[in-house]
């Protein structure tokens, strides 16, 4: 019989589903010795959040969080709330001894992300951020094929983030739906929201980024507050493009946008390197470009009259977590990638060595946004002095 994992669940909106989703869902895919229980379900509005714990099975519901973190029968806070609750709930987990599993961005700006870290540290306690996206079993295989050397030398990082849901200028800011556009809760725009997801991804596949220059943009300079009715400036980015340098002498393009019209949300990234190169697009996540330049033959590395970029489908039993879901040729979806992170999540705990990104790795993510942030005001490069 497997163990019991009491999780809190702070928050109720889009992550809450779908974190409650994969916890539902982990044991009937992974085979884990440990079964999470949906323990408690916690925000300030009592009628939300009972529909909430009501229909995703949630054992109780909280309307204060600071009760939440400090009941005995949780193990496990998931952190689903605005960006300006991370820090202040994270230390108060830490303090009670409970495992934190926490959204993305890791916090309002660095300094905020480095006393969380320190405060997880000091407690000892197992965490992870949500940074689901290294858990599509395509992204996972592009790591794998860097690791394998099969890009060889990196030359050039490329990425992009583009959606075009606040291009209308009658879009308000602020409130429990639209908070990402107040400046007060979410601490950047696309920068923290998109673009945090970029650079997770590529200093996972590429390295640690060491200095960046930026420029961002405010398109609509001022809108109506959701909850105050007043119209008020826009302190967010809409939208963000920088230049980045790798520590290991490559060079990398950024670019984030929420008026990208079309795009719903086209996540891409390429690597090009002196062996071969990998291109990804999350609107196509089955699917994985390679582009391999030469051949192993007899032992030796020769170009091959074949050379050209290869379409993988990434489906079978050997690729990535596919071993856990269904049939060759068959997909998986945005929600897997969830379930996927939890499973690692726990298997970590199961086995002390804990699955990444956790505050740490993710505290390197916060460096590289604020100097973002940084460049964007000074026009100047910036040093991320991310950890190398």
């Amino acid at each position: 019989m497997a163990t019991p994992l009491n999780i809190g669940m702070i928050g109720y909106g889009f992550m809450g589903r779908a974190h409650s989703n994969a916890y539902r869902k982990v044991n009937t895919f992974f085979e884990l010795e440990h079964q999470p229980v949906l323990k408690a379900a916690c925000a300030r509005k009592e009628a939300e959040i009972k529909t909430f714990a009501d229909t995703w099975g949630y054992e109780s519901i909280e309307t204060d969080w600071r009760k939440l973190v400090e009941r005995p029968d949780i193990d496990a806070i998931d952190i689903c709330a605005p960006n300006n609750l991370h820090h202040d709930i994270t230390l108060a987990a830490a303090a009670n001894g409970k495992m934190i599993l926490c959204e993305k961005p890791l916090a309002m700006n660095v300094a905020e992300a480095e006393a969380m870290t320190q405060a997880v540290e000091q407690a000892g306690v197992p965490t992870m951020v949500w940074y689901n996206y290294r858990r599509v079993p395509a992204i996972s295989l592009a790591k794998q094929i860097v690791d394998e050397g099969r890009v060889g030398r990196p030359f050039h990082y490329r990425a992009t983030y583009l959606q075009d849901w606040t291009i209308s200028e009658s879009v308000p800011q602020g409130g429990p739906t639209l908070w990402r556009l107040d400046i007060d809760v979410a601490g950047s725009g696309v920068t923290g929201d998109l673009l945090a997801h970029s650079i997770d991804t590529a200093m996972w596949l590429n390295g640690p980024i060491t200095s960046v220059t930026a420029a961002t943009e405010t398109f609509v300079k001022e809108r109506m507050h959701a909850e105050t009715g007043q119209v008020q400036p826009v302190g967010i980015d809409d939208a963000c493009m920088f230049l980045a340098r790798f520590a290991n002498g490559s060079m990398g393009t950024f670019e984030s946008s929420r008026y990208a019209r079309g795009r719903k949300n086209y996540n891409t990234f390429e690597l090009n390197g002196e062996g071969g190169a990998v291109f990804f697009d999350l609107e196509d996540p089955q699917l994985l470009q390679f582009f391999e330049y030469q051949q192993l033959q007899s032992g030796k590395k020769v170009e091959d009259h074949l050379t050209g970029w290869r379409s993988i489908h990434v489906s079978n039993f050997e690729h990535p977590y596919m071993d856990r879901y269904w049939v060759p040729g068959t997909t998986i979806g945005y929600e897997h990638t969830f379930i996927n992170a939890l499973a690692d999540f726990i298997a970590g705990v199961e086995s002390g060595n804990h699955t990444q990104p956790d505050y740490r790795n993710a505290l390197q993510t916060q460096k590289v946004c604020d100097a973002v942030i940084e460049s964007a005001k000074t026009g100047q490069w910036v040093n991320t002095n991310v950890e190398l």
